[in-house]
């Protein structure tokens, strides 16, 4: 039986093999630079890692820059507050989990390893978290200088993903900045201008009894804990000062900077 194109069914054959092989190329070529994409996601992660703590310039540093400032760093995992009986001590580090192949984002959504928020605490609108985060402590002089804290939360249209720094103090905003976000562009996007992003350096997260007192304002910001809200973006400005609130508090980091600030907790620079 010969092969006839122009039939109905030399029409389907066609096309089926052209679906088959044009999926089989594209499969191919999504798996072939799945690592790419992984790598390229690692560096993203940590150039901003080393904007929030101050230690990345775009006009003078470049890609190939990263593991040498890298260097200066430390990734630790940190327990979070969580309800359960076995759950260890709220801000002690966590020594049994990989911080090289560990996913806070992906455990934050894996109902064995994240905690429901409850509604009354859940300011940052995200409803679970991981149960072990990340933390960056940043060296200087073989002693730790500041440590950069993973945030994330609702603003506007999307859920904002970044770092803040925080101080060795454990009270003292060091550096923010945002890597994920869908805000409007020129409004709550805004949140990625560096004129609004360098205000937050040098003021007061924490207060004496060690409540979070970040306080994004309207107009112009004149307290040790005021940020200048974002023009025209009054719900993202609102999302941010949350959000950053939420992780720096007692249901999040709190306990962890509590221990840094008593000295209870002692973490050696390796």
């Amino acid at each position: 039986m010969s092969f006839r194109p122009n039939s109905l069914s030399g029409t389907l054959t066609v096309a089926t093999v052209l679906c088959v092989v044009c999926s089989l190329i594209v499969s191919g070529v999504t798996v072939g630079l799945r690592p790419l994409q992984v790598k390229n996601e690692e560096l993203k992660k940590k150039r901003n890692v080393l904007a929030a703590a101050g230690l990345w310039n775009p006009e003078e540093h470049s890609n190939e820059d990263v593991p040498e400032l890298f260097e200066q760093i430390e990734t630790v995992l940190i327990n979070l507050p969580a309800s359960t009986e076995d759950a260890p001590e709220p801000g002690t580090l966590n020594e049994s989990l990989d911080p090289t192949t560990y996913n806070p984002l992906k455990a934050a959504k894996d109902p064995t390893q994240n905690v429901t928020i409850a509604p009354d605490q859940d300011i940052a609108g995200i409803k679970t978290r991981e149960r072990v985060a990340t933390a960056y402590l940043v060296k200087k002089d073989g002693q730790i200088d500041q440590i950069v804290l993973p945030v994330y939360g609702k603003g506007l249209w999307s859920t904002l993903y970044g770092f803040v720094s925080v101080a060795a103090d454990g009270r003292t905003v060091r550096g923010i900045t945002f890597y994920q976000h869908a805000e409007t562009p020129g409004l709550g996007g805004e949140v990625d201008n560096p004129r609004w992003k360098a205000q937050w350096n040098g003021k007061v997260a924490i207060d004496e009894e060690g409540q979070p007192q970040i306080d994004v304002v309207k107009g112009s910001a004149d307290g040790e804990n005021q940020i200048d809200g974002l023009s025209g973006a009054t719900i993202t400005s609102v999302g941010v000062e949350n959000l950053v609130n939420y992780w720096l508090g007692d249901d999040a980091f709190g306990p962890f900077l509590e221990r840094l600030r008593s000295g209870e907790l002692q973490v050696a620079a390796r």
